[in-house]
């Protein structure tokens, strides 16, 4: 398979500890290196944590004009929450701050309090998220200890099933527009069962028609990469003997 790297779109399943953009850098030098393309547009079509996994949309060339497109398109993801206790980040990212009784939590409650989050609902980002603020990162004020006020905005849920319990850990799928925080929304639905709740893991599994099951590991488009120096070698060393 080659890849037109003037204009095309690739699926990646971001590795855990990469951020959106480490994917895009590496795929980027890889493409300089191997294929001598100096110029190499490309970017990516919604961030992904660092702690999270899964389908990371990028598009290069002249399809950097679909990002907007789609970055609109719904979002589906599968995670752990971790009840009893709250951090910071919302996420592993940062220490436990709180911790709260799980004696008066059980199955019922957690699958009640689920269904009120379906439909229109309003969430603030997490302050350790790449929102801008200012022209900065969010993170990079929370970082810094520095007190910002981060405004709450509307998002839609399609779905939220709670998949697995086993206490203090929650399983879920979540189907969700675009610009939903799961960090918000995890930490929300630990403050609505009057306790705490922090995102333990997290993987997207859909983007609109788009699957992770199509998506590409960052070893894999790496081999395609190199072949495809090596078949274009091939190919110009055949034209010289003709």
């Amino acid at each position: 398979m080659t890849i037109d790297f003037s204009g095309c779109v690739i699926l990646i399943d971001k590795p855990y500890r990469w951020t959106s953009f480490d994917v895009v850098n590496k795929i980027r030098s890889l493409v300089k290196y191997h294929l001598g393309i100096k110029k190499v547009k490309m970017g990516h079509a919604g961030t992904l944590d660092p702690l999270a996994t899964g389908l990371l949309i990028l598009c290069s060339g002249s399809y950097t004009k679909k990002i907007d497109e789609f970055q609109a398109l719904e979002k589906e993801y599968t995670g752990t929450m971790v009840l009893g206790a709250t951090r910071p980040s919302s996420d592993m990212e940062t220490e436990i701050d709180k911790t709260f009784e799980l004696s008066n939590i059980n199955d019922k409650k957690i699958i009640s309090i689920a269904t009120t989050f379906v439909g229109n609902i309003k969430q603030v980002p997490p302050i350790y998220s790449a929102k801008k603020i200012g022209g900065e990162r969010a993170y990079q004020f929370a970082r810094k200890g520095i007190d910002i006020t981060m405004k709450a905005k509307e998002v839609f849920l399609k779905e939220f099933d709670i998949t697995h319990i086993d206490l203090p850990k929650i399983s879920f799928r979540v189907v969700c527009s675009k610009g939903t925080y799961i960090r918000s929304l995890v930490k929300d639905f630990g403050e609505k069962l009057h306790n705490g709740a922090y995102l333990s893991a997290l993987h997207r599994i859909r983007i609109g028609d788009f699957s992770i099951n199509a998506a590409l590991s960052m070893e894999q488009i790496e081999e395609m990469i190199v072949k495809q120096k090596g078949d274009s070698v091939r190919i110009k060393s055949l034209d010289i003997k003709i």
